[in-house]
Parts: C-alpha cells; structure tokens; sequence
C-alpha cells in the first residue's frame, strides 16, 4: 500500500544496492529527480533497466552506480551519444558496464510478462536479428498448437520501479496522461516502486481517454516532485527543455565537464535545480 513520504525516504526505504531498477518513461514524464537522489545516495552495482535510456541513466552510469544496462535503445534523443554511457562500456570509466541489449517488442513483452507473473514472454520476432548471437536470454520455443517458431525472453522481475506521473489522490491512486510507455507494466513486475508526482489533488476530475490509473495498493510510495520529469516533459505542466538536451552533449562529453555538473546540480545543497527551474517554466 502506498505511503505518502519525503522523496530522500522513498529512496532510502526502497533503492537497495545491487538492485535491478527500472526508471521509466517515454520521452514524458522521465523521473529525473528520483534518479537524481539515486545518485545522492550513493546507490552502487545497480542493474538498470529502460527501453529508452536516455540523460538520467547517462548521469548514473557516469556516477558510477551501474554494473549493468537492459535497454532497446540507448542514446541522447535527437542529439546523439551518452558520452558517459560510451565512457563507461568502452574504456571502464569510472567503472565497467555490462550491457544486454533486446528490440522494443522484446521489452515490451518482458514487462508485461512481469505484470503478469508468468516466467517468459513469448512473441513474433528476432527474424533473421542479429541479437540472439551476443545475447543469450534471447530463444526460440515452438507453439505447442500450431508448431511456429517463436522468439522468448525472460520476464521482466525488478526489485524496484520508479516512474512520474502528473497526480495522485489522497489514497495514493496515481494518473498518468499524455504518452505513456511500459509505466504501469514495470510497476507490476517490481517488489517495491516509487511514484513521483506533480501535484497530490482530492479528486482526479475530467480525464482524457488514455488517462491510466495504478491503484495504491500497486505501490509502495508516492512523492510530491514539482517539476520531479524536468527536463523531459509532463503533459498539461510544462514542455520539454530541448535546449538541455542539446547541452548535455557538451556537458557530459569530458569527464571534468561532467563531475562538475553534477556537483552543482545534484549534489550541492538545496533543492534540486533541475526541478526549481520546472517549477518557474510552468
């Protein structure tokens, strides 16, 4: 059941070192201030999951709190490379990382097989892929009914999901709206999450179509983050930062670069910058 606490808490209380960590989102609502106090706390030999990694798993791995990536894409979103990302895999710096790479659908499966407690997920593809050749938990079953070929993978069994969304309720309800990715899949596949939110209301009110609502017995803490996706976006709360996107490639290109930004935007005193400069853009 979900517990209304400090986000430092909910860190604390459900990011353990070694854990399989899944911090989701599809271009919106990115959690990037839970992430941020991953990296306050000092979190270490993380395996981290996402099918879109982008700049808060760049500045993770670059800390030093990943042994391991599974991710179906990985890279700055219309910009380029995670230089810290490619630092860490090619040359160990500032330790080495392990990568298992699968397709969005093979994720996509994986999570859903999670949510529903089943062992694999089975799906059409990996036809003539060149993956299954440098990744091993990628196989092929034959359907017992029809005798087709098909591709499996592991389900996907997270020790903690973290994702943002835009509201919750006073039961600790949450609503996501706008584009939503494998939000709700990672939270069912996970032991322990943590939901971030823009704003904590009585009542959600008018919702759009493919509003999704996790009900607060699927959680274990939610934590009021204004501005808690920034510099990704929230829908109906602010846009997407685009210039920070394209600065983070210089940012995070040099080492010296890097370690410097992240002392002043996330390990020095006081609020979150990231989250202060949302909360005045909105």
């Amino acid at each position: 059941m979900a517990t209304f606490v400090s986000l430092a808490e909910a860190v604390e209380a459900n990011v353990k070192d070694g854990d399989k960590v899944a911090m989701e989102g599809f271009t919106h609502l990115i959690p990037f201030a839970a992430g941020h106090e991953v990296i306050r706390q000092q979190r270490k030999h993380l395996t981290l999951v996402r099918m879109t990694p982008d700049l808060i798993y760049d500045q993770l791995i670059g800390m030093g709190a990943a042994d391991k990536l599974m991710f179906s894409w990985v890279g700055n979103p219309g910009v380029g490379s995670l230089h810290r990302f490619r630092d860490a895999y090619e040359k160990g710096w500032p330790r080495p990382i392990e990568i298992e790479e699968h397709s969005h659908a093979a994720m996509a499966n994986a999570y859903e097989a999670g949510a529903a407690g089943l062992p694999f997920a089975t799906f059409r593809g990996y036809r003539g892929a060149e993956l299954k050749r440098v990744n091993p938990n990628i196989k092929e079953i034959v359907c017992p009914f029809t005798a087709e070929k098909l591709a499996a993978v592991p389900a996907m069994k997270l020790d903690c999901a973290i994702v943002h969304a835009q509201r919750a309720d006073r039961a600790g309800n949450v609503m996501f709206e706008g584009i939503v990715g494998v939000q709700k899949e990672a939270v069912l596949s996970a032991k322990r999450s943590i939901v971030t939110v823009e704003e904590i209301v009585d009542d959600f009110g008018e919702r759009s179509p493919n509003a999704v609502i996790l009900p607060g017995w699927t959680l274990s803490a939610v934590v009021k983050v204004p501005g808690g996706a920034h510099p990704s976006y929230a829908h109906g709360y602010y846009k997407r930062d685009n210039a920070f996107y394209k600065a983070w490639d210089a940012i995070a290109r040099d080492r010296d670069s890097f370690r410097a930004w992240i002392d002043e935007h996330v390990l020095g005193k006081g609020p979150d910058a990231f989250a202060a400069h949302a909360r005045k853009a909105a």
